[in-house]
């Protein structure tokens, strides 16, 4: 039975997550590798692991805070048909879309607990955007 609201199935969000994992690989090449491979070679010297890691994940949040704050979808998510929103249906606010990518962490982090919560919400949400006030919808 198709959902009310028009939410896509666990199965699709998953598809667009793994879609999206191979598009940030590009993404990452460009703005994280790229660059520390510059400074190594020009610079002769290795940066220490936790500022790679700061800024894999600045160069992450600011790729999802942007797309989510403006038009609710990233590259994977417009391929796919999904769109981040409230759960009122409207824009997502840029601190929703911080909570929402704080949140995502522990979701994929913890053996995808997150991700399996969507398996027993009422709502069919991830745990992320049950806790972010967030829902994505079909366009």
């Amino acid at each position: 039975m198709p959902d009310p609201v028009g939410r896509p199935s666990i199965l699709r969000r998953l598809a667009s997550m793994f879609y999206e994992a191979l598009l940030l690989l590009g993404v990452l090449a460009v703005l994280l590798v790229l660059p520390h491979a510059l400074l190594g070679a020009f610079g002769h010297g290795v940066l220490h692991p936790v500022i790679g890691w700061a800024h894999c994940f600045i160069v992450l949040l600011i790729y999802f805070l942007w797309f989510w704050s403006n038009g609710g979808q990233t590259l994977a998510m417009k391929t796919w048909r999904i769109r981040l929103v409230t759960r009122d249906g409207l824009a997502v606010r840029p601190a929703q879309a911080f909570v929402r990518f704080l949140m995502c962490w522990p979701s994929l982090v913890f053996l995808g607990a997150g991700i399996l919560w969507a398996l027993v919400d009422r709502d069919r949400l991830f745990l992320h955007d049950r806790l972010a006030g967030t829902q994505l919808v079909m366009t």
